[in-house]
């Protein structure tokens, strides 16, 4: 029997579907009986080299919508009663764009997003997650967007941009509420 919902997993750069955030969501999705679709890019720069070059910023955006495209062709989302994307960091602003531009109205979950992604996320559509360490998105300005889009923020104290510090122990701890909160949004 085919599932009536899905899940599509967009990446970051550097954080790839098999990295812990992606990789339990992905797991907790196929547990509820989700479809899931994971995405993947081919970039030929780092993450760390884009960070303060806007116009290379936007390059790597482009080139991961495109391959967002390119992957998510031949899916027909009128098969599914609920969809659900979870972004991580580039992959939160092409999650958003890809939703919106689509009108497909998918849900989001939304890890460490960079700034750029509030541009594109509708109002009330899910759940954002931001360590209040992140170099990519300033505390204020992820409170301040989710706020002003009616969204709920999970702030993860002194975590970076994978939701991490320098105590693992700790970071397994906290990564029990990360996903109880994800699972909140399967259905």
């Amino acid at each position: 029997m085919k599932a009536d919902k899905l899940a599509v997993v967009f990446p970051g750069m550097g954080y790839h579907i098999d990295k812990p955030l992606l990789y339990y969501s992905k797991k907790l999705a196929k547990a509820r009986g989700y479809e899931v679709v994971g995405i993947s890019y081919d970039f030929q720069i780092r993450a760390k080299d884009i960070m303060n070059d806007k116009e290379t910023k936007n390059e790597a955006f482009l080139h991961a919508v495109s391959e967002t495209e390119k992957q998510l062709a031949s899916v027909n989302y009128a098969d599914f009663k609920d969809i659900l994307f979870i972004g991580k960091s580039i992959g939160t602003t092409v999650a958003a764009y890809f939703d919106r531009k689509n009108g497909i109205n998918a849900r989001q979950v939304v890890f460490t997003p960079v700034p750029e992604t509030f541009d594109h996320l509708r109002d009330n559509c899910g759940v954002v997650f931001h360590g209040t360490a992140d170099p990519w998105c300033e505390t204020a300005l992820a409170e301040s967007k989710c706020e002003e889009l009616h969204m709920e923020l999970f702030k993860v104290a002194g975590a970076n941009h994978s939701l991490e510090t320098d105590d693992p122990i700790i970071d397994c701890c906290r990564m029990q509420g990360i996903l109880e909160k994800v699972n909140d949004m399967l259905v």
